[in-house]
């Protein structure tokens, strides 16, 4: 046959070559098993990489080992390339407990950082700025290393691409973005996806080099990449790589190809990357037909000895375990000031002089965020640290939530902590999906933690109006991995930061923009921590419990004085994932009476819980039913008597006079 393809082999040896190719071979190899065993339902589904093999395979073994790299759905050649033992991949697979998973997470979902592999999620794009992240610590480390993680055309056209290329941009990180442009999302063909002819075309808008290659041909593929991934560690920077290919079989194989022209099909068939490829060696007498069936012989067999030392390892089963590993296991050993010595301060500064404490006690530490650095964020909190901490520990990022929680979680990956400030609360729906489908989820599903703190100025009270006002810790509550913690005072502001930073797995920090320079209290000045998990009683009571957080702390102290004759105890939670059961419940059960107050709307509020759990636990001890206060289910407003009324203080006291009158 006329091979479509010039195969430049420059300075590589016939062993190179040979290598190549068998490692080429593997994941077909191991395709054609896996869609026979999906025939006989013993794998539950696969998206196939039949045709763009040379991708992966080039990529792969064309950076070193300890390079972190980032596939898809179709780079099955990037976890056979980096010797990944089949008997764990294929338990991955078929959801056994031996696999990456322990069948928690499907195919390629899944992260290993022995092979220094991150896996995807569904979500297309997120991945992009984990792969920041990751550059990011290589470049703090000041090591010569690259990255590179992998897109679809179609990915191509979610938010987290742009984000992800702008930052690395931005931040001259080492970067190979490869686009595996195989012209179709699913069944949408390119001309329904962008406009533009060639990815190539977005590296002039972000000022980073662009190449486009034929992605078929395994040695263009690997030539480039590894001219690139050198060339990079040297000079550090993004390098845009768009390879162009075809997948001969659907999106997944429920899909099917009927959408696809005939044309097209038979156009790409005659460039099958693999076949291609082997006309060439055997042309050039680099192999010959005998080595070629020796190689796939013993392929096959090591696929069947996996597949077959599997056959009697059982699907796991539910356990305790299940629950225990949603989050990376650590223990808070809690720190006392080292003195007696107190300095007032206001609940900012209580923030701003944790941070510089871990800054200072963790040199791994990076805090990012929108104008955290020569400007000292919009309220101050981190002014000054920029010339104390310097420009690679004190970020200044662009206007892109989700890139720079996803670079959180890549630092992570390499061993660093990070504080990311979101400048109001509200903007974290821009990185939602990191939040919830990444941080949170990532030690359950693979073992990898995520050290990252998201601080969160929030709440009402200051006219800010809807989008600058809103409560939204009950958007996460509901999502295991999480750890929320919100702070009524300075001294636990403090302690509870320090607790967070200390703690390697996520959380949401949340602070009351009202109360930042309206309260003051004199705390310890020495590094000190305070459980998560644990509330405190701040009055002490034996006729009514009212439980709260944040700032409805202030407004039940307020209302004290109306109601002198009842003896009213305040518990303030202080953290909301996990919550105090054992307090709020031991509370309740001696006061017989509940009264759950909250800042944020009523209805979805984290109120329903806490009320649902005491009416389940106290039921016998209760001398009325569980009542809330939460704010209007509106929007917040902007005009104050709007917002007054709004706000779940307004209804407190009639609320209390009911609760206290039944």
């Amino acid at each position: 046959m006329h091979n479509p393809f010039s195969f430049d082999r420059k300075a590589l040896t016939n062993k190179k070559l040979a290598q190549l190719y068998v490692e080429i071979i593997k994941p077909r190899l191991i395709e054609e098993k896996m869609l026979i065993l999906l025939r006989q339902g013993k794998i539950s589904k696969w998206f196939s990489g039949i045709g763009q093999e040379a991708v992966s395979v080039g990529s792969v073994i064309a950076l070193k080992k300890d390079d972190f790299i980032l596939p898809m759905h179709r780079n099955l050649g990037v976890f056979t390339g980096r010797k990944v033992p089949f008997k764990k991949l294929f338990g991955q697979f078929q959801g056994k407990l031996s696999g990456f998973t322990k069948g928690r997470d499907r195919s390629f979902h899944f992260g290993s950082k022995e092979h220094h592999i991150v896996g995807m999620i569904s979500h297309l794009g997120p991945q992009l700025a984990i792969a920041d992240g990751i550059a990011l610590a290589s470049k703090l480390s000041k090591k010569k290393e690259a990255t590179l993680v992998f897109s679809g055309d179609g990915g191509s056209s979610e938010g987290d691409f742009h984000e992800a290329l702008n930052v690395a941009a931005v931040w001259d990180l080492p970067v190979i973005f490869v686009i595996e442009n195989n012209g179709y999302g699913l069944s949408t063909p390119s001309e329904q996806q962008f406009k533009f002819k060639s990815f190539t075309d977005k590296g002039i808008g972000y000022g980073i080099e662009a190449h486009s290659v034929e992605g078929n041909n395994i040695l263009d593929v690997y030539n480039l990449i590894s001219e690139v991934s050198e060339s990079i560690r040297k000079n550090p920077r993004p390098i845009l790589i768009e390879a162009n290919t075809f997948r001969m079989r659907g999106h997944e194989e429920a899909s099917g190809t009927k959408y696809v022209p005939k044309k097209l099909m038979d156009y790409w068939a005659e460039r099958d990357p693999i076949t291609c490829y082997e006309e060439y060696l055997l042309s050039e007498g680099v192999l010959n037909k005998k080595k070629v069936e020796a190689f796939k012989k013993e392929i096959k067999e090591e696929i069947n000895d996996a597949l077959k030392s599997l056959e009697d390892e059982d699907l796991p089963v539910a356990s305790e375990v299940e629950t225990s590993d949603v989050f990376y296991p650590y223990k808070l050993v809690p720190k006392n000031s080292d003195n007696d010595e107190k300095t007032e301060v206001r609940f900012v500064d209580a923030i701003s002089v944790s941070l510089r404490e871990s800054m200072e006690k963790f040199p791994e530490l990076v805090i990012m965020g929108q104008d955290v650095a020569e400007y000292g964020g919009v309220f101050k909190v981190t002014e000054g640290f920029l010339e104390e901490f310097g420009a690679d520990r004190i970020r200044n990022t662009p206007l892109c939530e989700s890139a720079i929680l996803g670079a959180g979680l890549g630092l992570s990956i390499k061993g660093f902590k990070s504080v990311i400030e979101m400048q109001f609360a509200d903007f974290v729906s821009c990185g939602f999906n990191q939040i919830v489908n990444n941080l949170a989820k990532v030690n359950y599903r693979w073992g990898q933690n995520a050290d990252v703190v998201i601080r969160m100025p929030t709440g009402a009270g200051v006219g800010a109006g809807p989008f600058h006002s809103q409560s939204n810790e009950a958007w996460f509550f509901h999502t295991p991995g999480l750890k929320m913690v919100y702070p009524s005072s300075p001294a636990d502001a403090k302690g509870l930061l320090n607790s967070a930073i200390e703690d390697p797995n996520p959380y949401l920090f949340f602070e009351h923009k009202a109360l930042y320079r309206s309260l003051t209290e004199e705390i310890p000045s020495s590094y000190y921590t305070l459980p998560v998990g644990k509330g405190a009683i701040v009055n002490e009571g034996k006729d009514l419990t009212i439980i709260t957080y944040g700032m409805g702390v202030h407004w039940a102290r307020e209302i004290l004085p109306l109601f002198d004759d009842i003896s009213i105890q305040i518990i303030d939670l202080r953290s909301l994932q996990p919550w105090d059961k054992e307090l709020v419940f031991e509370s309740v059960k001696r006061t017989g009476k509940a009264l759950v107050l909250h800042e944020d709307c009523i209805t979805g509020g984290i109120g329903g819980e806490i009320s649902a759990s005491i009416t389940e636990n106290c039921f016998q001890d209760l001398d009325a039913p569980v009542l809330r206060v939460g704010s209007l289910d509106t929007p917040v407003p902007f005009s104050k008597n709007l917002e007054d009324e709004f706000l779940a203080k307004a209804r407190l006291k009639n609320t209390l006079k009911k609760l206290v009158d039944f």
